[in-house]
């Protein structure tokens, strides 16, 4: 019995942790694609951060270059062109077409959410020692104790990704949002949705691999 309860408790534990690791991870939801793109993949793609902050807007950035520059694909982010301020659209058209990028990635920061979840209670065994004075010792027993549920609320910064093809006439051919729960450093979220984003955009042949 007390082998089973052990087991219980560990297996509560363990998933336990599994569900505080998932929830730290950021995700992307709203995943997009325009099935009626057939063309080529992007092969120089421009990486345009809508940040105002020159330091964020260069972390975001070169994330992303980095992620493609592994696959084979030339991408550049924007600040090298614009190190001061943001391009608005016409200087993005205007490099895009005397550059000859054939894609444009952007970023966009969208306002935070709310997010409230209930986390189950558990009960678990835990031991005790008791004092026989009769005999002057001391045996093991166990109790269960109860760990009741319990209403969790945090916040969730919230990004739009999107891709663009720019060959003919400028087009989306690809969009997600992503969640991520607050962290403490942004070098963390960037490099979760950069994980997820690349994959997709293979997948949906947007990008391939040119190694």
């Amino acid at each position: 019995m007390n082998l089973y309860k052990n087991f219980l408790l560990l297996t509560i534990f363990f998933s336990f942790m599994i569900l505080i690791e998932s929830c730290s991870s950021s995700v992307l939801v709203d995943v997009w694609n325009d099935p009626t793109y057939h063309e080529p993949p992007l092969k120089k793609i421009l990486i345009v951060s809508m940040r105002k902050n020159q330091v964020q807007r260069r972390i975001w950035e070169d994330a992303f270059v980095l992620e493609l520059t592994k696959l084979g694909v030339r991408a550049t982010s924007s600040y090298y062109l614009f190190p001061d301020v943001l391009p608005d659209t016409n200087q993005i058209i205007e490099t895009v077409k005397r550059d000859f990028y054939d894609g444009i990635l952007v970023i966009h920061l969208l306002q935070k959410e709310a997010e409230t979840r209930y986390v189950e209670g558990y009960v678990s065994s835990e031991s005790r020692l008791r004092f026989n004075p009769f005999r002057n010792t001391y045996s093991t027993y166990y109790r269960d104790v109860d760990h009741p549920g319990y209403v969790d609320s945090s916040v969730v910064d919230r990004r739009s990704i999107e891709v663009w093809v720019t060959r003919d006439t400028e087009r989306l051919i690809w969009g997600a949002t992503s969640y991520t729960p607050e962290r403490n450093t942004i070098e963390a979220v960037q490099s979760d949705i950069a994980d997820l984003v690349i994959p997709s955009l293979v997948k949906c042949a947007v990008i391939k691999s040119m190694k």
